[in-house]
Protein backbone atom coordinates (compact mmCIF):
# COMPACT_ATOMS: atom_id res chain seq x y z
CA UNK A 1 0.00 0.00 0.00
CA UNK A 2 1.34 3.61 -1.34
CA UNK A 3 1.18 6.13 1.17
CA UNK A 4 -0.98 8.67 1.11
CA UNK A 5 0.13 12.23 0.76
CA UNK A 6 -1.89 15.33 1.50
CA UNK A 7 -2.47 17.45 -1.87
CA UNK A 8 -1.37 21.01 -1.42
CA UNK A 9 -3.36 23.34 -3.93
CA UNK A 10 -1.42 24.44 -6.73
CA UNK A 11 -1.65 27.11 -9.23
CA UNK A 12 -4.06 25.23 -11.73
CA UNK A 13 -0.95 27.51 -14.48
CA UNK A 14 1.02 24.78 -14.19
CA UNK A 15 -1.25 21.46 -15.11
CA UNK A 16 -1.22 20.59 -18.16
CA UNK A 17 -3.70 17.68 -20.07
CA UNK A 18 -3.59 15.16 -22.24
CA UNK A 19 -6.26 12.85 -24.45
CA UNK A 20 -7.36 9.59 -23.83
CA UNK A 21 -8.93 7.28 -26.00
CA UNK A 22 -11.74 5.48 -24.10
CA UNK A 23 -14.75 3.15 -25.38
CA UNK A 24 -18.07 4.73 -26.10
CA UNK A 25 -20.55 4.85 -23.24
CA UNK A 26 -23.20 7.63 -22.86
CA UNK A 27 -23.97 7.91 -19.08
CA UNK A 28 -27.31 9.75 -18.46
CA UNK A 29 -28.33 12.81 -16.16
CA UNK A 30 -29.66 11.82 -12.63
CA UNK A 31 -32.76 12.94 -14.03
CA UNK A 32 -35.94 11.24 -13.01
CA UNK A 33 -38.15 10.81 -9.92
CA UNK A 34 -40.76 7.89 -11.35
CA UNK A 35 -43.55 9.51 -9.39
CA UNK A 36 -46.59 7.60 -10.38
CA UNK A 37 -48.41 8.87 -13.42
CA UNK A 38 -52.20 9.90 -13.04
CA UNK A 39 -54.83 7.66 -14.08
CA UNK A 40 -54.93 9.28 -17.31
CA UNK A 41 -51.53 9.08 -18.10
CA UNK A 42 -50.51 5.11 -16.81
CA UNK A 43 -46.73 4.42 -16.66
CA UNK A 44 -45.00 4.26 -19.38
CA UNK A 45 -47.17 6.35 -21.74
CA UNK A 46 -45.69 10.48 -21.31
CA UNK A 47 -43.53 10.83 -24.53
CA UNK A 48 -42.47 14.17 -24.57
CA UNK A 49 -38.87 14.51 -25.15
CA UNK A 50 -36.93 17.78 -25.51
CA UNK A 51 -33.56 16.92 -25.06
CA UNK A 52 -31.57 15.25 -27.53
CA UNK A 53 -31.51 11.55 -28.27
CA UNK A 54 -28.53 11.11 -26.86
CA UNK A 55 -30.00 12.31 -23.31
CA UNK A 56 -31.37 8.97 -21.29
CA UNK A 57 -33.96 11.62 -19.43
CA UNK A 58 -37.10 10.46 -18.69
CA UNK A 59 -39.76 11.58 -21.05
CA UNK A 60 -42.07 13.56 -19.59
CA UNK A 61 -45.82 14.27 -19.19
CA UNK A 62 -45.29 17.80 -19.80
CA UNK A 63 -43.69 20.06 -22.65
CA UNK A 64 -43.65 23.99 -23.64
CA UNK A 65 -42.77 25.41 -27.08
CA UNK A 66 -42.25 28.89 -27.45
CA UNK A 67 -42.75 31.22 -31.06
CA UNK A 68 -43.01 34.55 -32.03
CA UNK A 69 -44.83 35.26 -35.31
CA UNK A 70 -42.00 37.30 -36.53
CA UNK A 71 -38.72 38.20 -35.32
CA UNK A 72 -39.57 42.07 -33.64
CA UNK A 73 -36.48 44.68 -34.53
CA UNK A 74 -36.01 47.81 -31.82
CA UNK A 75 -39.23 49.73 -31.69
CA UNK A 76 -41.44 46.57 -33.01
CA UNK A 77 -43.72 44.54 -31.70
CA UNK A 78 -44.64 40.70 -31.84
CA UNK A 79 -46.82 37.50 -30.74
CA UNK A 80 -45.26 35.42 -28.48
CA UNK A 81 -47.01 32.06 -28.77
CA UNK A 82 -46.99 29.40 -25.89
CA UNK A 83 -48.32 25.97 -26.21
CA UNK A 84 -48.32 23.94 -23.46
CA UNK A 85 -48.76 20.12 -24.06
CA UNK A 86 -50.13 17.46 -21.41
CA UNK A 87 -49.97 14.37 -21.30
CA UNK A 88 -51.55 13.90 -18.07
CA UNK A 89 -53.77 15.71 -15.79
CA UNK A 90 -52.08 18.28 -13.65
CA UNK A 91 -53.98 19.82 -11.31
CA UNK A 92 -51.88 22.56 -10.70
CA UNK A 93 -49.00 23.18 -13.06
CA UNK A 94 -47.17 26.21 -13.13
CA UNK A 95 -45.60 28.01 -16.60
CA UNK A 96 -43.03 31.05 -16.40
CA UNK A 97 -41.59 32.98 -18.76
CA UNK A 98 -38.08 35.17 -18.65
CA UNK A 99 -37.69 37.74 -21.68
CA UNK A 100 -34.48 39.14 -22.18
CA UNK A 101 -33.73 42.81 -21.35
CA UNK A 102 -33.75 43.27 -24.94
CA UNK A 103 -37.76 42.65 -25.07
CA UNK A 104 -41.21 43.83 -22.85
CA UNK A 105 -44.43 42.37 -22.39
CA UNK A 106 -46.54 45.04 -23.66
CA UNK A 107 -50.36 43.54 -22.76
CA UNK A 108 -51.66 41.42 -19.66
CA UNK A 109 -54.45 39.95 -21.49
CA UNK A 110 -52.91 36.65 -21.01
CA UNK A 111 -53.98 35.96 -17.79
CA UNK A 112 -50.06 36.47 -16.48
CA UNK A 113 -48.91 37.84 -13.44
CA UNK A 114 -47.59 41.55 -13.68
CA UNK A 115 -44.24 41.44 -15.18
CA UNK A 116 -41.15 42.13 -12.58
CA UNK A 117 -38.07 43.62 -13.98
CA UNK A 118 -34.72 42.89 -12.48
CA UNK A 119 -30.67 43.02 -14.17
CA UNK A 120 -32.01 39.17 -16.27
CA UNK A 121 -35.00 41.05 -17.86
CA UNK A 122 -38.56 40.12 -17.46
CA UNK A 123 -40.51 37.52 -15.49
CA UNK A 124 -43.69 36.42 -15.69
CA UNK A 125 -46.05 33.27 -14.37
CA UNK A 126 -49.40 31.93 -14.34
CA UNK A 127 -50.87 28.50 -12.53
CA UNK A 128 -52.74 26.46 -15.16
CA UNK A 129 -54.77 23.56 -14.30
CA UNK A 130 -54.15 21.05 -17.16
CA UNK A 131 -56.35 18.38 -18.60
CA UNK A 132 -54.47 16.04 -21.84
CA UNK A 133 -54.43 17.96 -24.98
CA UNK A 134 -52.45 21.50 -25.75
CA UNK A 135 -52.85 24.65 -24.09
CA UNK A 136 -51.88 27.73 -25.39
CA UNK A 137 -50.97 31.45 -24.31
CA UNK A 138 -49.97 34.34 -26.76
CA UNK A 139 -48.66 38.14 -25.24
CA UNK A 140 -47.15 41.00 -27.15
CA UNK A 141 -43.61 41.48 -26.85
CA UNK A 142 -41.79 44.88 -27.79
CA UNK A 143 -37.90 44.96 -28.92
CA UNK A 144 -36.17 47.64 -27.08
CA UNK A 145 -32.98 47.42 -27.48
CA UNK A 146 -30.71 45.62 -30.03
CA UNK A 147 -28.08 42.61 -29.20
CA UNK A 148 -28.33 38.62 -28.57
CA UNK A 149 -31.77 37.55 -26.86
CA UNK A 150 -33.01 34.56 -25.15
CA UNK A 151 -36.94 33.65 -24.65
CA UNK A 152 -37.48 31.34 -22.05
CA UNK A 153 -40.53 29.17 -21.07
CA UNK A 154 -41.12 26.14 -18.11
CA UNK A 155 -43.76 24.27 -17.13
CA UNK A 156 -43.93 21.89 -14.14
CA UNK A 157 -46.27 20.63 -12.01
CA UNK A 158 -46.38 22.61 -8.81
CA UNK A 159 -46.94 19.82 -6.43
CA UNK A 160 -45.13 17.22 -7.66
CA UNK A 161 -41.26 18.01 -8.49
CA UNK A 162 -40.19 15.82 -11.45
CA UNK A 163 -38.39 16.25 -14.19
CA UNK A 164 -41.34 13.86 -15.66
CA UNK A 165 -43.64 16.62 -14.91
CA UNK A 166 -41.72 19.47 -16.25
CA UNK A 167 -41.02 20.89 -19.44
CA UNK A 168 -38.66 24.02 -20.94
CA UNK A 169 -37.81 25.43 -24.10
CA UNK A 170 -36.23 28.35 -25.21
CA UNK A 171 -36.14 31.36 -28.76
CA UNK A 172 -33.04 32.76 -29.41
CA UNK A 173 -32.77 35.69 -31.49
CA UNK A 174 -30.33 39.01 -32.43
CA UNK A 175 -32.75 42.00 -31.99
CA UNK A 176 -31.32 43.80 -35.08
CA UNK A 177 -31.98 48.46 -35.23
CA UNK A 178 -33.90 48.53 -38.50
CA UNK A 179 -37.02 46.61 -40.20
CA UNK A 180 -35.91 43.23 -41.01
CA UNK A 181 -32.93 43.43 -39.85
CA UNK A 182 -33.06 40.74 -36.98
CA UNK A 183 -32.13 37.51 -37.07
CA UNK A 184 -32.43 34.03 -35.45
CA UNK A 185 -29.67 32.57 -32.85
CA UNK A 186 -27.29 33.81 -30.89
CA UNK A 187 -23.56 34.61 -31.13
CA UNK A 188 -22.22 34.61 -27.65
CA UNK A 189 -18.72 32.97 -27.54
CA UNK A 190 -17.25 36.50 -27.68
CA UNK A 191 -18.42 39.25 -26.67
CA UNK A 192 -18.01 42.51 -24.56
CA UNK A 193 -18.48 43.01 -20.84
CA UNK A 194 -21.55 45.18 -20.33
CA UNK A 195 -21.04 48.79 -19.60
CA UNK A 196 -20.83 50.07 -16.64
CA UNK A 197 -21.34 53.78 -14.30
CA UNK A 198 -17.83 54.94 -13.22
CA UNK A 199 -14.06 53.29 -13.38
CA UNK A 200 -15.07 49.72 -15.32
CA UNK A 201 -14.57 47.50 -18.63
CA UNK A 202 -16.96 50.71 -20.07
CA UNK A 203 -14.64 53.30 -19.32
CA UNK A 204 -12.52 54.72 -22.03
CA UNK A 205 -10.50 56.65 -20.03
CA UNK A 206 -9.89 54.62 -16.72
CA UNK A 207 -8.58 55.89 -13.32
CA UNK A 208 -4.72 56.10 -13.20
CA UNK A 209 -2.93 55.76 -9.74
CA UNK A 210 0.37 56.33 -8.96
CA UNK A 211 2.70 53.05 -8.48
CA UNK A 212 3.45 52.37 -5.05
CA UNK A 213 7.04 51.15 -5.79
CA UNK A 214 9.20 53.94 -6.95
CA UNK A 215 11.88 53.55 -9.56
CA UNK A 216 15.38 52.58 -8.42
CA UNK A 217 17.96 55.24 -6.91
CA UNK A 218 20.75 55.90 -9.57
CA UNK A 219 24.07 55.25 -8.31
CA UNK A 220 26.07 58.51 -7.71
CA UNK A 221 29.35 57.52 -9.76
CA UNK A 222 27.37 55.56 -12.56
CA UNK A 223 24.42 57.68 -13.64
CA UNK A 224 22.13 55.15 -15.71
CA UNK A 225 18.58 55.53 -16.82
CA UNK A 226 15.78 54.27 -13.91
CA UNK A 227 14.62 51.29 -15.14
CA UNK A 228 10.62 52.14 -16.44
CA UNK A 229 7.91 51.00 -13.77
CA UNK A 230 5.49 48.46 -14.78
CA UNK A 231 2.10 48.95 -16.11
CA UNK A 232 -0.57 46.71 -14.39
CA UNK A 233 -4.27 46.31 -15.46
CA UNK A 234 -6.55 45.29 -12.42
CA UNK A 235 -9.56 44.38 -10.64
CA UNK A 236 -12.37 41.81 -9.61
CA UNK A 237 -14.32 39.38 -12.61
CA UNK A 238 -17.08 38.41 -11.44
CA UNK A 239 -20.82 36.47 -12.91
CA UNK A 240 -24.62 37.44 -12.93
CA UNK A 241 -26.42 34.58 -13.10
CA UNK A 242 -29.88 32.67 -12.15
CA UNK A 243 -29.36 29.40 -9.73
CA UNK A 244 -32.11 26.66 -9.08
CA UNK A 245 -30.40 26.69 -5.39
CA UNK A 246 -32.50 28.72 -3.96
CA UNK A 247 -35.15 29.52 -6.62
CA UNK A 248 -38.98 27.84 -7.37
CA UNK A 249 -41.07 27.35 -10.50
CA UNK A 250 -42.01 30.68 -10.55
CA UNK A 251 -38.08 32.09 -10.81
CA UNK A 252 -34.32 31.10 -10.07
CA UNK A 253 -32.66 33.41 -7.38
CA UNK A 254 -30.72 35.62 -8.45
CA UNK A 255 -26.58 35.53 -7.64
CA UNK A 256 -23.65 37.97 -8.23
CA UNK A 257 -20.59 36.02 -7.33
CA UNK A 258 -17.02 36.30 -8.64
CA UNK A 259 -14.76 34.02 -10.59
CA UNK A 260 -12.63 32.36 -9.42
CA UNK A 261 -9.55 30.41 -11.21
CA UNK A 262 -10.32 31.79 -14.90
CA UNK A 263 -7.24 32.50 -17.38
CA UNK A 264 -7.06 35.89 -18.36
CA UNK A 265 -4.76 37.39 -21.19
CA UNK A 266 -4.02 41.57 -21.20
CA UNK A 267 -3.91 42.36 -24.82
CA UNK A 268 -2.56 45.34 -26.43
CA UNK A 269 -0.42 48.06 -28.72
CA UNK A 270 2.38 49.26 -27.14
CA UNK A 271 2.05 52.19 -30.38
CA UNK A 272 -0.85 53.08 -31.89
CA UNK A 273 1.12 51.52 -34.76
CA UNK A 274 2.53 48.42 -33.52
CA UNK A 275 0.49 45.50 -33.89
CA UNK A 276 -2.01 43.62 -30.87
CA UNK A 277 0.71 41.75 -28.48
CA UNK A 278 0.01 39.67 -25.84
CA UNK A 279 1.14 41.79 -22.45
CA UNK A 280 0.82 39.37 -20.05
CA UNK A 281 -1.60 36.80 -19.07
CA UNK A 282 -2.35 35.31 -15.22
CA UNK A 283 -5.42 33.97 -13.59
CA UNK A 284 -8.74 35.35 -11.69
CA UNK A 285 -8.12 34.66 -7.71
CA UNK A 286 -9.71 31.45 -6.05
CA UNK A 287 -12.64 33.34 -4.11
CA UNK A 288 -12.84 36.06 -4.89
CA UNK A 289 -11.88 36.78 -8.53
CA UNK A 290 -9.25 39.34 -8.21
CA UNK A 291 -7.19 39.84 -10.81
CA UNK A 292 -3.77 41.76 -11.82
CA UNK A 293 -1.91 41.64 -15.00
CA UNK A 294 1.29 43.41 -15.38
CA UNK A 295 3.96 43.78 -17.87
CA UNK A 296 7.01 46.10 -18.27
CA UNK A 297 6.84 48.04 -21.34
CA UNK A 298 9.09 49.97 -24.08
CA UNK A 299 7.27 52.97 -23.69
CA UNK A 300 5.78 55.90 -21.81
CA UNK A 301 1.96 55.02 -22.21
CA UNK A 302 0.72 51.99 -23.88
CA UNK A 303 -1.84 52.92 -26.87
CA UNK A 304 -4.22 50.63 -26.24
CA UNK A 305 -5.01 47.50 -24.26
CA UNK A 306 -7.60 45.01 -23.13
CA UNK A 307 -8.37 42.05 -20.90
CA UNK A 308 -10.00 38.94 -22.44
CA UNK A 309 -11.20 36.00 -20.11
CA UNK A 310 -12.03 32.48 -20.94
CA UNK A 311 -13.65 29.89 -19.88
CA UNK A 312 -11.49 27.71 -19.04
CA UNK A 313 -9.08 27.00 -15.48
CA UNK A 314 -5.30 26.46 -16.62
CA UNK A 315 -5.74 23.72 -18.14
CA UNK A 316 -7.91 21.46 -16.30
CA UNK A 317 -11.40 22.15 -16.78
CA UNK A 318 -12.90 24.38 -19.28
CA UNK A 319 -16.50 25.38 -20.77
CA UNK A 320 -16.91 25.74 -24.89
CA UNK A 321 -19.92 25.94 -27.39
CA UNK A 322 -20.86 23.53 -29.89
CA UNK A 323 -17.89 23.85 -31.42
CA UNK A 324 -15.39 23.41 -29.23
CA UNK A 325 -14.37 27.06 -28.67
CA UNK A 326 -14.16 28.52 -25.21
CA UNK A 327 -16.15 31.83 -24.50
CA UNK A 328 -14.09 34.89 -24.43
CA UNK A 329 -15.43 38.13 -22.06
CA UNK A 330 -12.90 41.39 -23.30
CA UNK A 331 -13.27 44.68 -21.78
CA UNK A 332 -13.59 47.71 -24.15
CA UNK A 333 -10.37 49.25 -25.27
CA UNK A 334 -8.09 51.51 -22.14
CA UNK A 335 -6.49 54.02 -24.17
CA UNK A 336 -3.11 55.59 -23.02
CA UNK A 337 -2.58 53.95 -20.01
CA UNK A 338 0.59 53.82 -17.71
CA UNK A 339 1.04 52.59 -14.11
CA UNK A 340 -2.01 51.07 -12.21
CA UNK A 341 -4.75 51.13 -13.81
CA UNK A 342 -8.20 49.90 -11.36
CA UNK A 343 -11.11 48.33 -13.60
CA UNK A 344 -13.23 47.72 -10.76
CA UNK A 345 -15.61 45.04 -11.21
CA UNK A 346 -15.68 43.83 -14.75
CA UNK A 347 -19.09 41.02 -15.53
CA UNK A 348 -19.08 38.52 -17.82
CA UNK A 349 -20.89 39.25 -20.89
CA UNK A 350 -24.60 38.21 -20.29
CA UNK A 351 -25.38 35.59 -22.51
CA UNK A 352 -22.11 33.87 -21.53
CA UNK A 353 -23.80 34.20 -17.81
CA UNK A 354 -24.55 30.03 -17.56
CA UNK A 355 -21.07 29.13 -19.21
CA UNK A 356 -19.13 31.32 -16.74
CA UNK A 357 -21.26 29.54 -13.98
CA UNK A 358 -20.53 25.79 -14.92
CA UNK A 359 -17.21 27.07 -15.02
CA UNK A 360 -17.06 28.45 -11.51
CA UNK A 361 -19.22 25.35 -10.65
CA UNK A 362 -16.22 22.68 -11.59
CA UNK A 363 -14.23 25.40 -9.57
CA UNK A 364 -15.91 24.55 -6.41
CA UNK A 365 -15.48 20.30 -6.95
CA UNK A 366 -11.53 21.02 -7.96
CA UNK A 367 -10.47 22.41 -4.53
CA UNK A 368 -11.87 19.58 -2.82
CA UNK A 369 -11.63 16.28 -5.27
CA UNK A 370 -9.83 13.90 -3.03
CA UNK A 371 -6.74 13.24 -4.95
CA UNK A 372 -3.61 12.62 -4.07
CA UNK A 373 -2.17 14.04 -7.11
CA UNK A 374 -1.89 17.68 -8.98
CA UNK A 375 -4.76 15.85 -11.26
CA UNK A 376 -8.51 15.37 -10.71
CA UNK A 377 -8.22 11.74 -9.63
CA UNK A 378 -5.10 9.60 -7.58
CA UNK A 379 -5.19 7.53 -11.26
CA UNK A 380 -3.33 10.01 -12.82
CA UNK A 381 0.33 11.58 -12.25
CA UNK A 382 1.10 15.29 -12.21
CA UNK A 383 2.00 15.94 -15.81
CA UNK A 384 0.03 13.53 -17.15
CA UNK A 385 -3.57 14.72 -16.46
CA UNK A 386 -6.94 14.65 -18.43
CA UNK A 387 -9.45 17.65 -18.21
CA UNK A 388 -13.35 17.93 -17.45
CA UNK A 389 -14.70 19.62 -20.53
CA UNK A 390 -18.23 20.96 -20.16
CA UNK A 391 -20.29 21.76 -23.56
CA UNK A 392 -22.59 24.07 -23.58
CA UNK A 393 -24.58 27.08 -25.74
CA UNK A 394 -28.26 28.76 -25.59
CA UNK A 395 -31.02 26.48 -26.41
CA UNK A 396 -28.84 23.54 -26.59
CA UNK A 397 -30.98 20.76 -26.01
CA UNK A 398 -27.84 18.21 -26.82
CA UNK A 399 -27.83 17.39 -22.72
CA UNK A 400 -27.52 15.99 -20.21
CA UNK A 401 -24.66 13.30 -20.35
CA UNK A 402 -21.17 12.21 -20.50
CA UNK A 403 -19.61 9.96 -22.92
CA UNK A 404 -16.39 8.25 -22.44
CA UNK A 405 -15.45 8.27 -25.74
CA UNK A 406 -15.12 11.77 -25.90
CA UNK A 407 -14.68 12.75 -22.40
CA UNK A 408 -17.26 15.73 -22.29
CA UNK A 409 -20.25 16.66 -20.78
CA UNK A 410 -22.99 17.41 -22.33
CA UNK A 411 -25.44 20.39 -20.71
CA UNK A 412 -29.22 21.67 -21.80
CA UNK A 413 -29.92 25.19 -22.07
CA UNK A 414 -31.39 25.70 -18.59
CA UNK A 415 -28.29 22.75 -16.74
CA UNK A 416 -25.91 25.08 -15.70
CA UNK A 417 -28.39 26.89 -13.30
CA UNK A 418 -28.19 23.83 -10.70
CA UNK A 419 -24.89 23.23 -9.54
CA UNK A 420 -26.09 19.89 -8.33
CA UNK A 421 -26.64 18.66 -12.18
CA UNK A 422 -23.25 19.92 -13.37
CA UNK A 423 -21.48 18.52 -10.65
CA UNK A 424 -23.20 15.44 -10.88
CA UNK A 425 -22.32 15.12 -14.20
CA UNK A 426 -18.83 15.58 -13.16
CA UNK A 427 -19.05 13.12 -10.74
CA UNK A 428 -19.21 10.54 -14.21
CA UNK A 429 -16.06 12.46 -15.47
CA UNK A 430 -14.59 11.77 -11.97
CA UNK A 431 -15.18 7.82 -11.72
CA UNK A 432 -14.16 7.42 -15.88
CA UNK A 433 -10.71 9.24 -14.74
CA UNK A 434 -10.81 7.17 -11.35
CA UNK A 435 -11.07 3.67 -13.22
CA UNK A 436 -8.60 4.93 -16.14
CA UNK A 437 -11.16 4.59 -18.76
CA UNK A 438 -13.04 1.16 -17.77
CA UNK A 439 -16.59 1.43 -17.60
CA UNK A 440 -18.66 -1.04 -15.83
CA UNK A 441 -21.36 -2.88 -17.90
CA UNK A 442 -24.53 -0.87 -16.63
CA UNK A 443 -27.90 -2.55 -17.03
CA UNK A 444 -31.65 -1.23 -16.87
CA UNK A 445 -30.37 2.78 -16.29
CA UNK A 446 -32.27 4.48 -19.49
CA UNK A 447 -34.15 5.74 -17.78
CA UNK A 448 -33.38 5.67 -14.44
CA UNK A 449 -34.67 7.65 -11.20
CA UNK A 450 -33.05 9.01 -8.23
CA UNK A 451 -35.12 7.47 -5.69
CA UNK A 452 -36.52 3.89 -7.61
CA UNK A 453 -34.69 0.32 -8.05
CA UNK A 454 -33.09 0.81 -11.36
CA UNK A 455 -30.07 -2.67 -11.45
CA UNK A 456 -27.07 -2.40 -8.98
CA UNK A 457 -24.86 -1.34 -12.06
CA UNK A 458 -26.90 1.36 -12.56
CA UNK A 459 -27.31 1.94 -8.61
CA UNK A 460 -23.67 2.36 -8.20
CA UNK A 461 -22.58 4.81 -10.97
CA UNK A 462 -25.78 6.85 -10.73
CA UNK A 463 -25.56 7.07 -7.01
CA UNK A 464 -21.25 7.77 -6.73
CA UNK A 465 -22.41 10.98 -9.01
CA UNK A 466 -25.45 11.94 -7.04
CA UNK A 467 -22.76 11.64 -3.87
CA UNK A 468 -20.10 13.75 -5.80
CA UNK A 469 -22.39 16.39 -5.91
CA UNK A 470 -24.08 15.93 -2.29
CA UNK A 471 -20.20 16.06 -0.86
CA UNK A 472 -19.20 18.91 -2.62
CA UNK A 473 -22.47 20.98 -1.51
CA UNK A 474 -22.74 19.11 2.06
CA UNK A 475 -26.53 18.25 1.62
CA UNK A 476 -28.78 15.35 -0.09
CA UNK A 477 -30.88 17.73 -1.90
CA UNK A 478 -30.81 17.55 -5.59
CA UNK A 479 -31.97 20.51 -7.82
CA UNK A 480 -32.88 20.45 -11.36
CA UNK A 481 -32.32 23.61 -13.88
CA UNK A 482 -35.85 24.50 -13.89
CA UNK A 483 -35.66 25.24 -10.22
CA UNK A 484 -37.29 22.04 -9.15
CA UNK A 485 -36.18 19.87 -6.26
CA UNK A 486 -36.11 16.89 -4.54
CA UNK A 487 -34.57 16.13 -0.86
CA UNK A 488 -33.15 12.56 -0.82
CA UNK A 489 -31.76 12.59 3.23
CA UNK A 490 -33.12 9.19 3.91
CA UNK A 491 -33.49 6.16 6.48
CA UNK A 492 -35.38 2.78 7.15
CA UNK A 493 -38.54 4.69 7.33
CA UNK A 494 -38.60 6.82 4.23
CA UNK A 495 -41.57 6.64 2.22
CA UNK A 496 -41.18 7.19 -1.47
CA UNK A 497 -37.35 5.72 -1.56
CA UNK A 498 -36.95 2.37 -3.02
CA UNK A 499 -35.15 0.43 -0.77
CA UNK A 500 -31.74 -1.49 -1.29
CA UNK A 501 -28.35 -0.79 -3.50
CA UNK A 502 -30.03 -0.81 -6.55
CA UNK A 503 -31.63 2.84 -5.97
CA UNK A 504 -29.40 5.65 -6.54
CA UNK A 505 -30.08 7.88 -3.78
CA UNK A 506 -29.72 4.49 -0.96
CA UNK A 507 -25.78 4.57 -2.57
CA UNK A 508 -25.19 7.81 -2.46
CA UNK A 509 -26.65 8.60 0.79
CA UNK A 510 -24.68 5.89 1.90
CA UNK A 511 -21.58 6.69 0.43
CA UNK A 512 -21.70 10.36 1.76
CA UNK A 513 -22.14 9.08 5.15
CA UNK A 514 -19.45 6.39 4.97
CA UNK A 515 -16.90 9.00 3.77
CA UNK A 516 -17.93 11.64 6.89
CA UNK A 517 -18.70 9.37 9.58
CA UNK A 518 -15.73 6.30 9.24
CA UNK A 519 -13.19 7.12 6.36
CA UNK A 520 -12.22 11.04 7.61
CA UNK A 521 -13.11 12.13 4.51
CA UNK A 522 -13.45 10.86 0.59
CA UNK A 523 -9.67 10.26 -0.43
CA UNK A 524 -8.92 7.54 0.72
CA UNK A 525 -11.89 5.75 -1.07
CA UNK A 526 -11.34 7.64 -4.08
CA UNK A 527 -7.74 6.50 -3.48
CA UNK A 528 -8.96 2.79 -3.53
CA UNK A 529 -11.38 2.88 -6.20
CA UNK A 530 -8.07 4.19 -9.05
CA UNK A 531 -6.54 1.41 -7.52
CA UNK A 532 -9.74 -1.66 -8.05
CA UNK A 533 -13.12 -0.52 -10.70
CA UNK A 534 -15.93 -1.94 -9.08
CA UNK A 535 -19.51 -2.59 -10.74
CA UNK A 536 -21.52 -1.96 -7.97
CA UNK A 537 -21.64 -0.51 -4.61
CA UNK A 538 -21.69 -4.37 -3.11
CA UNK A 539 -18.35 -4.99 -5.03
CA UNK A 540 -17.09 -1.52 -3.48
CA UNK A 541 -17.92 -2.48 0.02
CA UNK A 542 -17.92 -5.83 0.33
CA UNK A 543 -14.55 -6.87 -1.44
CA UNK A 544 -12.49 -3.84 -1.61
CA UNK A 545 -12.51 -1.86 1.59
CA UNK A 546 -11.33 -4.18 3.65
CA UNK A 547 -8.53 -4.93 0.81
CA UNK A 548 -7.69 -2.11 0.97
CA UNK A 549 -7.70 -1.41 4.79
CA UNK A 550 -10.94 0.62 5.05
CA UNK A 551 -13.06 -0.05 7.91
CA UNK A 552 -16.44 -2.26 7.29
CA UNK A 553 -16.97 -2.90 10.62
CA UNK A 554 -20.54 -2.20 12.68
CA UNK A 555 -20.61 1.15 12.29
CA UNK A 556 -19.77 1.44 8.61
CA UNK A 557 -22.45 -1.77 8.49
CA UNK A 558 -25.02 0.14 10.46
CA UNK A 559 -24.58 3.04 8.12
CA UNK A 560 -25.90 0.83 5.23
CA UNK A 561 -28.16 -0.89 7.07
CA UNK A 562 -30.02 2.86 8.26
CA UNK A 563 -30.03 3.17 4.16
CA UNK A 564 -31.53 0.33 3.91
CA UNK A 565 -28.81 -1.94 2.10
CA UNK A 566 -27.34 -5.40 3.69
CA UNK A 567 -24.69 -7.48 2.83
Amino acid sequence: MSRIRVLRPVPLAALAGVGACLAVVVVPSAFGTNAPDSPSAPSGKCTIRTADKNSEAPLSCLGVTASLDHLPAVGEQATLTVDVKAQADVKNAGLSLQLPPALRVVDKESGLTTPTTDAFGQRTSRKLALTPGTHSVKLKVKAVAAGPAQIQADISDIDRPDPRRTGHDSVELTVGTSKGSSDKGVSVTKGHAPRVQGPGPGTRQPRKTTPKTPAPARAASSPAPAARAQTCVNGTFRNRFQSAEGGSWQGKANRDEPVSNANITLWGKPTANSGTQKLATGMTGNGDGKFNLCYTPTTATTSVAWVEFRTQAGRMWSVVDNNGSTYATATYALNNISGNTGLGNVYANDGQSRAWHALDTLNKLWWNRGSTTNCWASSQQDGRCTPITVQWYPGSTDGTYWTTNEDKIHLADNDPDSEHTTVHEAGHALMGKLYRGWWPQVSNCSPHYVNRSSSASCGWTEGFADAVSFHTFNDTTYYWGNGSSMNLANDRATNGIDPGDACEARVATALVDLWSQVDGGWMKSNTMMSRNAQSSFREYFVSDRPAYGLDTGSKARSILYKHTIQY
